[in-house]
C-alpha cells in the first residue's frame, strides 16, 4: 500500500499547521481541541519547518516545568522533520516511524505538504490490506 491510498482514505481534512513563534499553550489548546498528538509549525503553512508532539511537550514539561506553556513552538519543536511522499509504501513509512521513534510524518511533494500521516494511519492500512490478503487466501484454499 502507497501512502497515497492512506491519504484518500483519510479524506481532505488538510495539514493543521502553526507558525512559527505561536506560544506553546496555544498549540496544546489546538492538540486538544483537534484531538491530534502532532502539529506542524510551518510559517507558510506549505512547508514543515518542525513538528511539535505531545512527546515534545511533555518532555518540555519535565525539564522546565510550567513555563515552557509560555515559550514559542520553535524553542522546543523537533527541527527538519522527516518526511515522505505519496509514492512511498506503507512499510518504508512504517520502518522510519519505529526507527526514529515517531509517530506523524508531513507528506511532501515538490518541497510542499500535501498531508500527514500517522502511525495509526499506517497501522489501519496495513491491518487492512492483511484483512484482504487472509480473505483472498482462505477462498482461495476453499475453491471460490
Amino acid at each position: 500500500m502507497l501512502v497515497q491510498q492512506i491519504l484518500k482514505s483519510k479524506g481532505d481534512s488538510g495539514v493543521i499547521t502553526v507558525a512559527p513563534g505561536t506560544k506553546v499553550s496555544e498549540a496544546a489548546q489546538i492538540l486538544a481541541e483537534r484531538r491530534i498528538g502532532g502539529i506542524i509549525i510551518s510559517s507558510d503553512g506549505k512547508h514543515p519547518e518542525g513538528i511539535l508532539s505531545e512527546r515534545d511537550i511533555v518532555r518540555a514539561l519535565a525539564l522546565k516545568g510550567g513555563a515552557c506553556m509560555t515559550e514559542n513552538v520553535d524553542d522546543i519543536m523537533t527541527r527538519n522533520p522527516v518526511c515522505c511522499t505519496r509514492q512511498d509504501s506503507a512499510d518504508l513509512v512504517l520502518t522510519r516511524m519505529t526507527d526514529g521513534r515517531f509517530r506523524h510524518m508531513p507528506v511532501v511533494e515538490d518541497g510542499a505538504m500535501v498531508g500527514i500521516v500517522t502511525i495509526g494511519d499506517v497501522v489501519k492500512a496495513r491491518l487492512q490490506e492483511l484483512s484482504m490478503e487472509k480473505a483472498a487466501l482462505q477462498d482461495m484454499i476453499m475453491g471460490h
